[in-house]
């Protein structure tokens, strides 16, 4: 296959393009600097421009585009950037799709689309949440309305946390972890939908070749945790002890807003659209997850 990659250099964008390659696909990736070879293609998202030609030739497009919910405070302005910078480049590549009637466009999205869903389960079928990141979210899927309604399979990649030892939550985590710094956050009820890094590009080049799976898919392992769960099996995987308790109120005064959406509340999502496909896990666990991540 031909792939056309936007948000190629992220976490998850440098592992697609990596086992694609290795696998013998042919991979373009869309850059924002001057291409550096006939691998890259420049574009400007914010300014609407692409080189057409370049979908023309493509089987696929994959658009992991976005700024880091979590790396910076929730200002205003960097509030704007998160939707900016996924809803902006969505918007050209569908319209680009369209036009180029490229088969496949497979466009990332993210659990926060449920919103705060306590100890309930969803699924694909289940509506949207409330807050700044579902409505982020369910505006980012809408965008890609225009490769959609030119009857371009489209699949809305619902990601949960993607666990890697290469950077990410645990790359955060594991130097506090190791200095026995660990700890639940808030009540530790709240769950995270956690998924690892290679069952994440497992799954993204699985719905690139399944002609039955488009629309939303939940991209997470089958079996979430709680925060606190969580945080025991990541001290049990680093052999350390994790004692604190984080109450909520430090954690909105340290971080701000994202505390409450990003932090203290978490989705229950399962992933039933894969399941069904017949995709097969590498880590159906949080403890297979974390060993292939952490234990080196």
């Amino acid at each position: 296959m031909r792939v056309v990659i936007a948000g190629s250099s992220g976490l998850i964008g440098t592992a697609l393009v990596s086992s694609l390659r290795g696998d013998g696909h042919d991979v373009v990736r869309l850059v924002r600097r001057s291409s550096a070879g006939p691998d890259e293609s420049r574009w400007d998202p914010q300014k609407d421009r692409i080189d057409t030609g370049i979908l023309a030739d493509a089987d696929a497009v994959v658009n992991l585009c976005g700024v880091g919910v979590g790396d910076k405070r929730w200002t205003g302005a960097y509030k704007q950037l998160i939707r900016d910078s996924r809803i902006a480049a969505t918007d050209v590549l569908a319209e680009g799709v369209a036009e180029a009637a490229v088969p496949v466009f497979v466009n990332a999205s993210a659990v926060g689309y449920y919103g705060d869903t306590g100890d309930r389960v969803v699924d694909e079928t289940s509506p949207s949440g409330t807050g700044f990141l579902a409505d982020t979210c369910r505006d980012w899927e809408a965008a890609t309305a225009p490769a959609d309604t030119s009857k371009i399979r489209t699949v809305l990649l619902r990601s949960g946390i993607v666990l890697s030892p290469h950077g990410g939550l645990l790359g955060r985590l594991k130097t506090l972890y190791t200095f026995g710094l660990g700890g639940r956050l808030g009540n530790g009820r709240q769950y995270l939908s956690w998924i690892s890094l290679e069952d994440e590009v497992d799954a993204i080049k699985f719905v690139l070749t399944r002609d039955d799976v488009a629309g939303p898919v939940n991209v997470t392992g089958p079996a979430p945790v709680t925060n606190a769960q969580f945080n025991g099996a990541v001290a049990r995987t680093l052999h350390r002890p994790a004692p604190w308790i984080v109450p909520g109120f430090a954690l909105s005064a340290l971080v701000g807003e994202f505390a409450q959406e990003g932090i203290l509340a978490g989705q229950r999502a399962i992933p039933t659209v894969l399941e069904n496909a017949g995709f097969r896990f590498r880590h159906n666990t949080i403890g297979e997850a974390l060993d292939a991540a952490l234990v080196q």
